[in-house]
């Protein structure tokens, strides 16, 4: 096997891996913005099994030259890069599109967005940063502040990478996030990012996900139940079109890692390298099934189910603890990063409980709360979260929604809260929590409560919040008998 060798395609910096012999080779490309150099291992590890691997910084970072602009310049770059590959005697004409997060995002726009002759043969896709859009918000509007400060702190209007950088920031100023405008952070972290303000223009949610339905080539989407992306890497594989398309999710967070997650058990812990080599093996000489097919983690219970598994809604009534009146406050709001609720103090949250389950629960599919209530704010953002609390007492965040409701002051209103999708088996006796507030800071920026943009707002109001308890419904996917475990290989290369 040859060394990696570095050339510049198109100006980009590249690195190349050839398996031993004469070939020629199916290739793998991976387009990254953090540091091609750190792919090497897995570059080797593609060329020992019989693929050329071009590992390529987009532009602007670390060797390559020009300006970085994320999510700007990948279609045109990446098919000056296909194309090339395949001007090469090494390459055999066959190209796997191979990225995570941002990657991966450069991986789909070659399946989505460019000619013909420079589109991929397959892609493998895993927790995908589809867009800036997608990136900066949720589904519903409301803002990621935590994780796109810290991505922006790391890795924005730079050409390397500092992934520490917003833990040092905040260790020097724990109120970093608390300032406002939110718009002037880079000031107050003393760097310049330019382009951290246009991020949040950003609207146009979903572009990608539309074009997967006129997708040609084969998909092997891979997520985790605890990353930030879990709902755009679901919504691609089911809107991926005519080709054979396979889901693999499993209790892990956005680095495919089973640890620290309590729900995940040694049978989760894949080999993703040779699934990978095996699927992009089956997917080149056309040996996949047609159709959607793959295998999801069951948390909590060691097992993997098919992809497709899903649970029927089913309501579960609520018992009100406390603050059916309560005042979300921007100045002390609800903590994203805090399970504990306050025992004393005027309530900044409706609590609610559910009896203890009989028996276990094992819960597959989407999840929300429907509710009445009101807002004395002109705008505001509801936050239900759902805790499991173990019969020994121990409380775990099973999943978060938040949602952003403009309208007449005082008005009551009925209205959902999804909460996204679950995969978890649940034992006997655990109870389930709903905390039902304003907040959920710092992960989600806090809504002034004066119909002003959150990213731009200079002044907060505090907003008196009113819910009717008997109308709060909890709806939980639950699987109506112990499932049949599959194989997740099995299904992947079905």
């Amino acid at each position: 096997m040859t060394a990696v060798r570095t050339v510049a395609v198109g100006e980009l910096a590249t690195d190349t891996c050839l398996p031993a012999g004469d070939g020629p080779f199916p290739t793998v490309l991976i387009r990254t913005p953090y540091d091609r150099t750190r792919h090497r291992a897995e570059a080797r590890g593609w060329a020992r099994r019989g693929f050329a691997a071009v590992v390529q910084d987009v532009r602007g970072r670390y060797a390559s030259p020009g300006e970085w602009h994320p999510y700007a310049h990948e279609a045109a770059d990446g098919t000056a890069a296909v194309r090339w590959i395949r001007q090469q005697p090494w390459s055999d004409g066959r190209l796997v599109a191979v990225g995570a997060s941002y990657a991966a995002h450069c991986a789909l726009v070659l399946a989505l967005d460019v000619p013909g002759d420079a589109r991929p043969d397959a892609v493998i896709a895993a927790v995908p940063a589809l867009g800036l859009a997608e990136t900066a918000r949720e589904a519903s509007g409301v803002e990621r502040l935590l994780s796109r400060a810290g991505w922006w702190a790391a890795h924005g209007d730079r050409r390397d990478s500092d992934d520490s950088a917003l833990n040092k920031a905040l260790a020097e100023d724990p109120g970093l996030l608390a300032h406002l405008p939110l718009t002037a952070l880079p000031e107050r972290m003393g760097r310049a990012l330019p382009s951290w303000a246009g991020l949040w223009r950003h609207h146009d949610r979903g572009r990608l996900v539309a074009r997967a339905a006129h997708a040609g080539q084969p998909l092997l989407a891979v997520g985790g139940h605890h990353d930030h992306f879990t709902e755009e890497t679901v919504a691609l594989w089911r809107a991926w079109g005519g080709a054979p398309a396979r889901l693999l999710l499993g209790p892990w967070g956005h680095s495919l890692t089973a640890a620290p997650w309590p729900d995940a058990g040694p049978a989760h812990r894949l080999e993703l390298g040779e699934l990978y080599v095996r699927w992009a093996r089956r997917a080149l000489t056309g040996d996949l099934a047609p159709g959607h097919h793959g295998a999801l983690a069951l948390g909590a219970a060691g097992l993997w189910l098919p992809a497709n598994a899903e649970g029927q809604p089913r309501a579960h009534r609520t018992r009100l603890l406390h603050g059916s009146v309560f005042t979300a406050d921007p100045a002390r709001p609800v903590r994203s990063d805090d399970l504990t609720v306050p025992a004393d103090g005027p309530p900044d949250r409706c609590l609610l409980v559910t009896p203890p389950s009989p028996r276990p629960l094992d819960l597959v599919g989407p999840s929300s709360v429907r509710l009445r209530a009101t807002a004395h704010t002109p705008s505001a953002d509801w936050v239900a979260r759902l805790v499991a609390l173990s019969p020994d007492g121990t409380a775990e965040r099973l999943a978060v929604g938040i949602v952003r409701r403009v309208g007449p002051t005082g008005q009551e209103s009925t209205f959902t809260v999804e909460l996204g999708r679950l995969a978890r088996r649940l034992r006997a006796g655990t109870r389930l929590r709903l905390e039902i507030a304003g907040h959920h800071f710092p992960a989600h920026a806090r809504n002034p409560h004066t119909g002003d943009d959150p990213m731009t707002a200079e002044h907060l109001l505090a907003s008196r919040r009113h819910i009717d308890p008997d109308s709060v419904v909890l709806y939980l996917p639950v699987l109506p008998s112990t499932p049949a475990p599959t194989d997740p290989a099995e299904e992947i290369l079905r």
